[in-house]
């Protein structure tokens, strides 16, 4: 991954004094000049403020796939957070891509690098390549596909690339480990040991079977070869600080309080959470499955908070309830606000464009080969 920052023309500190009316009129002054060659993209998870502000909303990887597709697009802003705009930028400028431009690359911007990924940090690529070497000296990796999560970077997605492996996500995990298994006996999952957890138990495969490894834990991530060599799935000792915090005592607390609640979770949230849940699923499955409901339906949702909150006020006919007493949101995410926003485009008209993000030519390559792996799964 490489980053290229010009000197701003305009610092960002005085962005922060602002009030939000004066950011939100000077955005919309840039989106009205650029038109159809920027796209402000916004992930689910963001401020309503910043939403308001965006082209186009949704998961991650749907809304990387949708910005890929505009053939006007030429400068895509992303609210979201660093792998996200990794992903945007491998899309946008694959080769066919820039076939159709006459080589001309679609810019891609993070408004604040510091907006990473708690969960995708959890598994760096130096640590996957040793953790790699070391499972290859107890069983054969080439009987082995790792898969990423879409929620890494994008050197982990080249690791599966070049190693036979694939990318998921949270709707087609399931499908990603099945078409895994068709062709080898083991799956190495990262970096949300949840999601893969979930996902496996969903085929049958036991926790025995998913071993924990830890990068930290010494030989063999803290395992004995015996559980290596009876393993289906190895898990990465990875989480996400949102999903994480759902409890089973939570599930319990909203059924006793609300007879007939529903428990809607994100399948990121522990085992023990998601085995108690009506519906476990996707952001837009969770999405889909409160707009497709009657009214009077009680939901308690564990996922982040503003979309709790959001969807709370946009389907007042339902009872909705965030399944936590703590507040859970996605602090990496609340870093995009609208200084930041404003403070992007404004030096992009300048002509200085800040936190432009552009992955090394080596590492798209392969990436892109586990990213349409798993199209052709789809």
């Amino acid at each position: 991954m490489s980053t290229a920052t010009l000197s701003p023309q305009f610092p960002l500190a005085p962005y922060k004094s602002l009030a939000n009316e004066e950011l939100a009129a000077r955005i919309d002054d840039v989106r009205r000049e650029f038109g159809r060659k920027l796209l402000i993209l916004g992930h689910h998870y963001q401020q309503d403020e910043v939403i308001a502000h965006t082209d186009l909303g949704g998961d991650s990887y749907q809304l990387s796939q949708m910005a890929a597709a505009q053939t006007e697009c030429r400068y895509i802003v992303f609210c979201g957070v660093h792998f996200m705009a990794e992903t945007a930028d491998i899309l946008a400028n694959r080769p066919e891509k820039l076939a159709e431009r006459h080589g001309e690359r679609v810019t891609v911007i993070l408004p604040d690098m510091a907006a990473g990924c708690s969960m995708a940090d959890m598994a760096a690529i130096d640590q996957v390549e040793a953790a790699w070497a070391d499972l290859g000296e107890v069983i054969d990796t080439d009987d082995i596909t790792p898969v990423t999560y879409i929620n890494s970077a994008a050197s982990l997605k080249a690791f599966c690339g070049r190693n036979g492996g694939i990318v998921c996500t949270s709707s087609n995990a399931k499908a990603v480990l099945e078409w895994s298994f068709k062709r080898t006996k083991r799956v190495f999952f990262f970096p949300d040991q949840h999601l893969g957890r979930n996902t496996a138990l969903q085929l049958g495969i036991t926790n025995e079977q998913m071993p924990v490894f830890n990068p930290f834990g010494g030989d063999l991530g803290g395992n004995s070869e015996a559980a290596i060599e009876n393993s289906k799935v190895i898990l990465w000792n990875g989480h996400c600080s949102v999903h994480q915090m759902f409890q089973k005592a939570h599930v319990e607390q909203f059924r006793a309080q609300y007879p007939g609640i529903k428990i809607l979770v994100h399948p990121e949230c522990p085992q023990e959470v998601n085995d108690l849940a009506d519906v476990s699923g996707s952001t837009s499955k969770i999405i889909k499955t409160v707009e497709a409901s009657p009214p009077g339906t009680k939901w308690a949702i564990g996922t982040e908070l503003h979309l709790v909150n959001r969807l709370k006020q946009q389907h007042p006919e339902q009872e909705i309830h965030f399944l936590s007493p703590v507040v859970c949101m996605c602090a990496t995410m609340y870093r995009i606000d609208l200084a930041h926003l404003c403070w992007s485009l404004e030096n992009l008209r300048a002509g200085t464009p800040v936190n432009v993000l552009e992955v090394d030519d080596d590492v798209a390559k392969w990436s892109l080969v586990a990213l349409e792996r798993m199209l052709e799964v789809n």
